[in-house]
């Protein structure tokens, strides 16, 4: 199990560098929309009320009342549990929060002698409040984070913040967004001797919709901070080339309108396709997938996330208006 736990940290964000921050679990996806999405965007603007954790620019008046809960399963018994909540403040207007849990289930730990200290529950939480505020095309937000990790007993905490931008074309379906990520410090370090490094990352990226087409385009550049030099292996055979440096810091995503109330999902992560390849081929990693259904005041978004042949992670993502469940309600 702390193999495991290991091993979800060091593939967190599907581009991290061989996992060498904590916190690692703050860059996965927190919803089924973004992981289908191909697990990193920060222009998908009002869409969902979960898009605040990827950048706090995204969420703005128009999602007030929208309550979300999902949960990621994650490789063997791991798993992410995600909330979220929109409540527009007479005073304050819109503010969202939300929470992010992994669990990396029971570790079994030891001491040097390797005689069994007994089991330990390890995972870890993100706690978020975000704020947004528009002025005229362009909205500035900040997300404020307390994050607590506790790993085989070993605990940890940070306060951390995001800080996002967006702007919103006035004519056409166009917005082009900008996040400062995990920026702050620790509180709490897992040991005395520990020295922790936070997930500091900058990422841009646009989306838009062409006039006449049904189809939602993204495109993310990540991983900004680290120019050239997302992937380090140094006993791998051969490292990435110029270009694949390039598409190494971006996310493709597609959102496809098939009807009003049921859109296609596509992504296309370069990144974790090449740090993921099997020697045998195929198997689609770094693919993703999904399918969003609105049925009257819910929006349910299922997707599937592929890490090699045979094996892959599902998200599932229920979002709700409540102020339309609670307008129904008191009108029957």
């Amino acid at each position: 199990m702390l193999g495991i736990a290991l091993i979800a940290l060091s593939e967190g964000s599907w581009a991290q560098m061989g996992g060498r921050s904590s916190y690692e679990f703050l860059s996965l996806p927190t919803h089924a929309r973004l992981g289908a999405l191909g697990g990193v965007n920060v222009s998908h603007a009002d869409r969902d009320p979960n898009f605040f954790f990827s950048n706090p620019a995204l969420v703005s008046d128009s999602l007030s009342g929208w309550a979300s809960a999902g949960y990621l399963f994650y490789v063997a018994d791991v798993g992410q549990a995600t909330f979220a909540y929109t409540h527009s403040f007479d005073k304050l207007g819109a503010i969202s929060f939300g929470v992010q849990h992994i669990n990396y289930g029971a570790v079994e730990g030891f001491d040097e002698t390797g005689l069994s200290l007994g089991t330990f529950q390890s995972g870890e939480t993100a706690l978020v409040i975000s704020k947004s505020h528009q002025v005229s095309n362009f909205r500035l937000g900040i997300n404020l984070k307390g994050v607590f990790s506790n790993l085989a007993g070993f605990r940890s905490s940070a306060l951390l913040f995001d800080i996002g931008g967006l702007f919103i074309h006035p004519e056409q379906d166009l917005t082009v967004g900008l996040t400062i990520r995990n920026a702050g410090f620790v509180l709490q370090q897992y040991t005395a001797t520990e020295d922790s490094t936070l997930p500091f990352d900058v990422q841009a990226g646009i989306t838009f919709k062409p006039e006449h087409m049904p189809v939602r385009f993204s495109f993310t550049a990540y991983k900004l901070t680290q120019p050239g030099k997302v992937y380090d292996d140094p006993n791998a055979e051969e490292q990435l080339k110029s270009l694949n440096k390039v598409l190494g810091h971006v996310n493709f995503g597609a959102e496809i309108l098939l009807h009003r109330n049921i859109h296609v999902l596509a992504g296309y992560n370069f990144l974790r396709q090449y740090e993921l390849r099997s020697d045998a081929g195929g198997g689609g990693t770094g693919f993703t997938f999904g399918i969003s259904a609105k049925i009257k005041a819910f929006d349910l978004v299922i997707s599937q996330s592929r890490y090699s042949v045979g094996n892959a992670n599902y998200a599932v993502t229920l979002n709700a208006n409540l102020n339309n469940m609670i307008l129904k309600k008191k009108t029957i």
